[in-house]
């Protein structure tokens, strides 16, 4: 038993040439694309629309990423599109002290990753979403050298600013995380990135030419019919008793008589946020926000409607939260924490009153997705302030900027005043959002990042 253990440890090294060797050559054409996330694919929606846009343009595209959540049904559908998921990262690392396990961690990484992209038939192109760059960039680089492909890396943000959020600035890991960054992200051949403000700090921090591609919607985010919300929230409500009206079957905000499906005049407000609950979202400000408008709302000169508070994802700090908002006391404001598939969450945004987003970019260089995907469903916006945010949200035009809970409350009641008779001031800003509307992700896709998947240069 002993001898064959050890004939196949030395044969194991050679197999994984042979298979190299075979599969390196085992090109699927020259239109193959590889596109991966230290993530979960599901959770991913960029990387997804990348992936739809390769395919559509006749690319073989290969998912490499995290299972966690479902993809979206058009990627699932897609059969250009084939999804990879890695194996996680062992539970046991989490026992050791918390810097040997991150180097556990790495080097489980790196060891899935590299083995999953080069067991894979050999791409002409490998598109890494960064962060997390650690080690992803480096790995994909190599993978890439290996195999003669072209490395695309889209920049949505630093790894290193990430990081800094639970560790500090000065951390000896922030340190390295970001020399690592730097290093290994000039080794890409093109380069996207999210912001203007982020092309700029790239090229002249770190020496590193990218295009920027800003994030569109694509066509399924929309407003939504009276009677699709009526069908959504009628499902809901079975699950979530907050959308239900006098009886469980009928939700709050619609009703059904001989005429059809129409809007309830005296429903209460929908505002819906979403997050990944991160460091980087402060959903304390919201709170207080809505503990100002509920004393509002409670006044007799008050013509405010109640509120229905909708905050969608999964994330680290989704318990403490819950846990506060079970705390608190209100007449007025009721809340929903739900995960809501891909199909749905559109639907949600498009049967929203109002949006409000507290991203705040821990580099000031990113745009939260959320406000784009809000943006895309004619959603009005009241977004917390940051570096780079006028390039996304105009403050009175297409939405409205926040420093601080007293600031968000006001912008509310100016909103929702008389609402639902009176929506002058959230007309006003559906208007302007409709000049967001008009580009789509594939068609700006197309014009800016395609070319980047047909020829070796260098961005310029």
């Amino acid at each position: 038993m002993m001898l064959y253990t050890f004939q196949l440890l030395f044969w194991f090294p050679f197999i994984l040439i042979f298979l190299y060797l075979v599969l390196n050559y085992a090109v699927k054409g020259k239109k193959a694309a590889c596109v991966v996330v230290l993530g979960d694919i599901g959770r991913s929606p960029r990387i997804q629309y990348h992936a739809l846009s390769l395919a559509q343009e006749g690319y073989m595209v290969d998912i490499v990423g995290y299972g966690g959540s479902v993809p979206h049904k058009q990627v699932r559908d897609e059969e250009n599109i084939s999804v990879h998921t890695m194996m996680e990262t062992p539970a046991l690392f989490k026992v050791f002290p918390r810097i040997i396990g991150y180097f556990l961690k790495v080097i489980w990484q790196s060891a899935v990753l590299g083995f999953t992209l080069l067991l894979l038939p050999k791409s002409r192109y490998i598109l890494l979403q960064n962060p997390p760059a650690i080690p992803t960039v480096a790995v994909c680089w190599l993978v890439s050298l290996l195999r003669s492909s072209h490395l695309v890396i889209d920049w949505h943000n630093y790894g290193y600013t990430i990081l800094s959020l639970s560790l500090g600035k000065s951390h000896p890991l922030v340190t390295f995380s970001k020399w690592y960054e730097r290093l290994f992200g000039r080794f890409a051949h093109s380069n996207l990135c999210v912001t203007e403000a982020m092309r700029k700090d790239l090229h002249d921090n770190w020496g590193v030419k990218a295009v920027t591609l800003y994030d569109r919607a694509p066509e399924r985010f929309k407003a939504t019919s009276v009677s699709t919300k009526h069908d959504l929230f009628s499902r809901l409500c079975k699950e979530y008793p907050v959308f239900a009206s006098e009886s469980p079957e009928n939700p709050v905000f619609t009703s059904r008589d001989e005429l059809g499906v129409v809007e309830r005049r005296s429903r209460p407000a929908l505002l819906v946020s979403s997050t990944s609950w991160t460091e980087d979202e402060d959903f304390g400000i919201l709170l207080s926000a809505l503990e100002k408008y509920e004393a509002a709302v409670s006044t007799k000169s008050s013509a405010l409607p109640d509120l229905i508070c909708v905050i969608t994802g999964k994330g680290p700090q989704k318990d403490f939260y819950m846990k506060k908002i079970s705390e608190m006391t209100f007449s007025h404001v009721k809340f929903c924490l739900p995960w809501l598939t891909s199909e749905d969450y559109p639907l949600l945004l498009g049967s929203a009153d109002i949006g409000v987003c507290l991203h705040k970019s821990s580099s000031g260089l990113d745009l939260p997705m959320k406000v784009v995907d809000m943006f895309g469903c004619g959603l009005p916006v009241c977004a917390v302030d940051f570096n780079c945010l006028p390039e996304l949200v105009k403050h009175g035009e297409n939405g409205l900027v926040f420093q601080d809970s007293v600031q968000l409350s006001v912008h509310l009641q100016d909103l929702l005043e008389g609402f639902p008779d009176n929506q002058s001031e959230l007309k006003k800003l559906r208007n302007n959002v409709k000049l967001f509307q008009s580009v789509r992700w594939h068609h700006q896709w197309v014009r800016l990042a395609l070319p980047l998947f047909q020829d070796k240069v260098k961005t310029d």
